[in-house]
């Protein structure tokens, strides 16, 4: 029997994003969405466009602003069997809501001793390189990855964003979905084309908290995490035209943190660069870094991390421009590696 090959169909991470969230509401009536803006707009940054014409507003529900109020909602119909999406529309925002989200949409289920759960999906914008200050540009990975008791994804592509979302409305954790503005597909934000591939028509999962190589290399181990994995893509492509065999690890998920992938990358490489557009000290790379050190691996240089300096996003493009990661800088590192 000859067996047909899918149609190549190439999706946005926000068009892919809505899709997912759509698939679920259909099978599963317990899924609902809430947030500023997502209703007829569809979302500042396109995740929930067409949903709302759909479903209607029961089940797509724009919110005041007033991140407390609908994430402690969602946090409270979660606990009581529902299964919120729940938009914080700039991750940069979490300060007015930490409370509903670490004491808990974290803890409740621990709180209760698992006789509740939590299971929400809390997706928010990271990310900046378009002048939008300080306060709308942050990554912050690093400071949910660090509170236990959520999960915590971040896709780097449409075909991951489809199914990280399905997977993590149906976990029944809470799970904190990250995507970076700059990959979502937005014009006005100017796309990154790479982040636009196939994504299946039909439902699937991608697996929380399991990383993926990809590119093979030999030479040197590349970590990142949404943008960082196309800055690191984009250098191993200039470094193998120097004759150098750069591996790409694309973390996927930092809570929980696929080490083992890591581990045995740079176990074949003996060099490690992390790549992360959060900030320097105490985030994902130091962990990264720490996780490899303290497995024991040889290492043939001192490994090396590219990421945010330790200040507040400038707003000035020129002075926000040479503070974000790029690929120059991954070949710096990696030039400083053979120097050492």
């Amino acid at each position: 029997m000859t067996q047909v090959k899918e149609k190549e169909r190439k999706l946005t991470i926000a068009r892919a994003m809505a899709e997912a969230i759509a698939q679920e509401m259909r099978t599963d009536d317990k899924v609902f969405v809430m947030g500023e803006d997502i209703g007829e707009l569809g979302g500042v940054f396109g995740n929930t466009r067409g949903l709302h014409e759909e479903f209607g507003g029961e089940r797509v529900r724009d919110t005041p602003i007033s991140e407390t109020a609908f994430i402690g909602a969602a946090v409270g119909a979660a606990s009581d069997g529902m299964k919120p999406v729940v938009e914080l529309m700039f991750v940069d925002f979490f300060g007015v809501c930490f409370d509903a989200i670490y004491n808990m949409m974290a803890k409740n289920t621990y709180f209760s001793g698992g006789n509740v759960t939590v299971p929400m999906v809390l997706m928010t914008s990271t990310g900046g390189g378009y002048s939008d200050g300080g306060q709308h540009s942050q990554c912050v990975h690093a400071t949910f990855a660090h509170l236990p008791g959520m999960k915590v994804v971040a896709p780097s592509n449409a075909y991951d964003a489809k199914g990280m979302m399905i997977a993590a409305i149906r976990d029944p954790n809470p799970v904190v979905f990250m995507f970076h503005k700059a990959l979502q597909g937005m014009g006005w934000l100017g796309t990154e084309k790479e982040a636009i591939v196939h994504v299946p028509e039909a439902a699937y999962e991608v697996e929380l908290g399991k990383a993926i190589v990809t590119r093979p290399g030999t030479d040197v181990t590349i970590v990142g995490i949404t943008s960082g994995v196309h800055f690191g893509l984009k250098a191993a492509r200039i470094l193998g035209e120097q004759g150098v065999s750069a591996e790409v690890v694309d973390l996927r998920s930092l809570a929980p943190l696929d080490r083992d992938t890591v581990i045995e990358s740079v176990k074949k490489t003996g060099r490690l660069i992390v790549v992360d557009e959060d900030y320097h000290s105490y985030g994902m790379t130091a962990e990264i870094i720490a996780s490899v050190v303290e497995a024991g691996v040889p290492l043939k240089a001192a490994p090396q991390r590219v990421a945010y300096p330790d200040i507040p996003i400038p707003f000035a493009r020129p002075m926000e421009q040479w503070a974000l990661p790029s690929p120059e800088k991954i070949i710096a590192a990696f030039n400083k590696m053979k120097e050492d």
